[in-house]
């Protein structure tokens, strides 16, 4: 059975209220969903926060989690990814807290990133990167790469919020349509 296969496995198991399987879950995925939190927040503390929020969601919503071909750990850290935006939008960013990188918690197995290099879909993912125009490219990157917040974007570049969004959504459908090919 695939990592793919097995996630998707132990969410169908958590939608009939399997606590098993959720325990499995958390040991499959926590250090990489609580990486994002920690990426986006910046604060161990509230990374922590954001992660049981992120799995007390998990939880309740695995039933919405649908079989399509998809990697199950795509809707997890987009899940754990917007948890942990909110909560930073809400507290806006703490300048006088630095994030003690001897604090963060190594994990030895495999990466996501590591795993799409392996399966060869990083390649196609960087090949249809490339056909977009390259500014576009950069914001893909910085909003779901890097975990910059649409506004965080627009401040940066100069244009408008809803320019930004209107990139972004028609930059997905590029990669999407590509990647489909």
């Amino acid at each position: 059975m695939t990592p793919q296969q097995e996630i998707e496995n132990l969410l169908s198991k958590i939608a009939l209220g399997d606590r098993n399987a959720f325990s499995l879950l958390y040991d499959r995925t926590s250090a990489k969903l609580f990486s994002v939190c920690l990426r986006v927040l910046k604060d161990r503390t509230e990374a922590e926060e954001a992660l049981q929020e992120a799995f007390l969601r998990i939880w309740h919503r695995a039933n919405m989690y649908r079989t399509n071909g998809y990697s199950p750990m795509t809707w997890l850290i987009t899940l754990t990814r917007n948890i942990a935006i909110d909560r930073y939008r809400k507290a806006g960013p703490k300048a006088s807290e630095k994030l003690d990188l001897a604090e963060v918690v190594a994990d030895d197995r495999p990466g996501p990133e590591a795993q799409v290099v392996a399966s060869g879909e990083r390649a196609r993912l960087e090949m249809c990167l490339k056909e977009l125009p390259a500014d576009r490219a950069v914001l893909i990157e910085r909003a779901y790469l890097d975990g910059d917040t649409y506004q965080q974007l627009s401040d940066a570049t100069g244009v408008k919020l809803n320019t930004i969004r209107t990139w972004l959504r028609r930059s997905l459908q590029q990669l999407r349509e590509c990647l489909v090919q």
